[in-house]
């Protein structure tokens, strides 16, 4: 039994690696201006994917625990539309909430952090865009090339394998969260909140 489990581990651990092998390198001869920045299938665009998907799971977690503990002010009250206008309609004259607005309010400022790395990174920071006039660019270019693999080897502390595996959870637990969210009608917040039994509100 333990043999059968190994070899089905092996053969998709073999099959993983040679499809995003032979995307990542269909990507790099078709986009080749896009690829040398780390766009596409890479582990540049991997981690920031990873980034952006844990940095939503602690905002969605904050936003439950303030939505639970009244620490957001008329949560469930639409914007007025003459004070806000068009800035906070949904569709016709429907507008968001408050609690809505302070979400989205909160992701366009990590879309701005995202900007901002993009364009001026600071000199210790991690790049969005691979540049190529670093003298690390061959390294990451090298690391795109041989990627992570499956599942990458476990290494605990503040390392790029644990990065990678704490972004890919996180990107998996927000399709979950998405798939759940619309399969049964709910808001987001609800369905977190009904996952850890109640305990935000």
């Amino acid at each position: 039994m333990e043999d059968g489990h190994e070899d089905l581990t092996t053969d998709l651990k073999v099959s993983y690696e040679e499809a995003m092998s032979s995307t990542t390198e269909t990507w790099n001869q078709e986009w080749p201006q896009f690829a040398k920045y780390g766009w596409g299938p890479s582990v540049q665009a991997e981690k920031w994917n990873g980034r952006h998907a844990m940095f939503g799971w602690v905002f969605i977690m904050t936003t439950a625990y303030c939505k639970g503990h009244g620490l957001i002010p008329d949560a469930d009250v639409p914007l007025d539309l003459k004070e806000w206008g068009t800035l906070a309609t949904i569709s016709g004259k429907s507008t968001l909430t408050n609690e809505r607005a302070i979400v989205l309010i909160a992701n366009v400022h990590f879309l701005m952090v995202s900007v901002c790395a993009a364009l001026c990174p600071l000199p210790f920071s991690d790049p969005l865009l691979l540049d190529t006039t670093s003298p690390m660019y061959e390294k990451a270019l090298a690391q795109n090339k041989e990627g992570y693999g499956y599942l990458p080897a476990m290494k605990m502390g503040v390392t790029e394998e644990a990065e990678i595996m704490n972004g890919r959870l996180a990107m998996l637990g927000l399709g979950a969260l998405l798939f759940t969210t619309v399969l049964e009608d709910k808001p987001m917040l609800d369905v977190v909140n009904e996952w850890i039994g109640g305990a935000y509100y």
